[in-house]
């Protein structure tokens, strides 16, 4: 049976229940943060200072990981395409553990405050250290794992391992808001002032280096392999490579990646709040709501790898943009209006976002395997830091000209969704990444 057709096999469910669980704790330790962020602030930054000061600064040092993103991708991604695949996919969960473990241990401002001396340095800039360290890592991750499994699976089975590699990151979100919430709620809120907010980290950074622990029995892909036998890995700087010579490609991945990025942004991150303020709905009901919404997406993930494979890119695309534009207007629209049906508008909207588990789907096959892992980085980190960090900060401005702005922000992306799914019925994104190894060796 061919490479094509064969089905998915002991080896392939390892690497993949591998490369999702490291990247949902991935995740989890890189968004812990922000559920704790008012604690955080309130301990490692002065007391006499103003309150919207502060959270500036707590934010700008959240903020820092997703700055650090594109470089620490880059790095890693560079590096993939030379000494191999497993070696990074492996330091990044590394990069990510240790530092989250670090920030459950570290010593707060009224411990050591700005007058301590040199060494150690002061907590805030050992907090944004930590951050940037956390950026890095994530920067590696997610690029990283799409490569790996993709250049493990049958190819007929890439749809499929990408979009449960997708749903896997979205679980690392959901996993950090459970746990925040049970945090909350069964300890007093001095408790987790005095200690409570470091259980999160200290468990992520412990559970990262479990996962660690376990990918070393990953293997390294069979295209490096192959590559690396041949003497055909990259013979000049990757990222140089990627942008001198595949700028349709990396135009293409950073749109999708907008997509997806501005997607999860709007619908699962800054929704409940706009709920909450739009109509008025309960802090507790809109997170309920935002649950049942985060555990759809994953659903959506999976079903838009599966389409993938089954129809193909452009189709998956064409029909899931639709549906997400269609689901989208009646979510933002009739939820004040019938509040009985959120927790169903809210599911369905999040169900459709999904059509971003398709998107790896694409990107893996839009680089020639010698840098591919450096033109996903690329194209993936520089356009997430540009559209994940400024979709918030557009859809807010926007809502000073019309409070359904994230309806017509969702609208536009589905535009551009739609756009992209016609773009590659008539464009060559089908790249066989298993037999483009072939052709090469003969």
């Amino acid at each position: 049976m061919s490479q094509h057709t064969r089905p998915l096999n002991r080896q392939d469910y390892k690497t993949l229940t591998l490369a999702a669980l490291g990247g949902a704790l991935e995740f989890y330790d890189f968004i812990i943060f922000v559920f704790f962020a008012a604690v955080v602030g309130e301990l490692f930054f002065p007391a006499d200072i103003p309150e919207w000061l502060r959270q500036v600064q707590t934010f700008g040092i959240f903020a820092a990981g997703y700055l650090a993103r594109p470089l620490g991708g880059i790095i890693m991604a560079h590096f993939g395409d030379l000494v191999g695949r497993k070696k990074m996919f492996t330091l990044s969960i590394l990069l990510m553990a240790v530092p989250t473990l670090a920030i459950g241990l570290l010593p707060t401002f009224s411990s050591l405050g700005f007058s301590a001396p040199p060494t150690p340095p002061p907590p805030p800039l050992l907090l944004l250290l930590m951050r940037i360290l956390q950026g890095a890592a994530i920067g590696g991750e997610v690029p990283g794992a799409w490569v790996f499994v993709a250049e493990h699976v049958p190819e007929r089975r890439i749809g499929i391992a990408c979009g449960t590699l997708t749903a896997g990151l979205t679980v690392g979100i959901l996993l950090g808001s459970v746990v925040a919430t049970l945090i909350n709620t069964s300890m007093t809120q001095q408790a987790v002032h005095d200690y409570g907010w470091r259980i999160p980290f200290l468990l992520g950074g412990v559970f990262g280096l479990v996962a660690m622990y376990l990918r070393r029995w990953l293997q390294e892909t069979p295209i490096f392999l192959e590559m690396q036998q041949r003497k055909a890995l990259a013979q000049e700087l990757p990222v140089k490579s990627v942008v001198v010579n595949h700028r349709k490609a990396v135009v293409v991945s950073m749109m999708l990646t907008w997509l997806l990025s501005a997607g999860i942004v709007v619908v699962i991150l800054m929704s409940p709040v706009w709920l909450q303020k739009q109509y008025g709905f309960a802090p507790a009901l809109t997170l309920q709501a935002n649950s049942i919404a985060t555990i759809m997406l994953c659903v959506g993930c999976l079903l838009a790898g599966l389409a993938a494979d089954r129809f193909g890119a452009s189709k998956t695309f064409i029909v899931g943009s639709l549906l997400l534009a269609c689901s989208s207007w009646f979510f933002y629209h009739l939820s004040g209006a019938h509040p009985e049906q959120l927790f169903f508008l809210y599911g369905v909207v999040g169900l459709c976002v999904g059509v971003v588990g398709a998107v790896p789907y694409v990107m893996v096959r839009a680089f020639p395997a010698e840098v591919r892992f450096t033109g996903i980085s690329f194209s993936y980190n520089v356009s997430y830091a540009i559209f994940g960090g400024l979709t918030p900060i557009f859809v807010t401005v926007l809502m000073g000209v019309s409070p359904m702005a994230p309806a017509w922000y969702v609208l536009a992306l589905s535009l551009i969704g739609l756009g992209l799914g016609l773009w590659l019925r008539q464009d060559i994104y089908y790249r066989d990444i298993h037999d483009e190894a072939k052709l090469q060796k003969e």
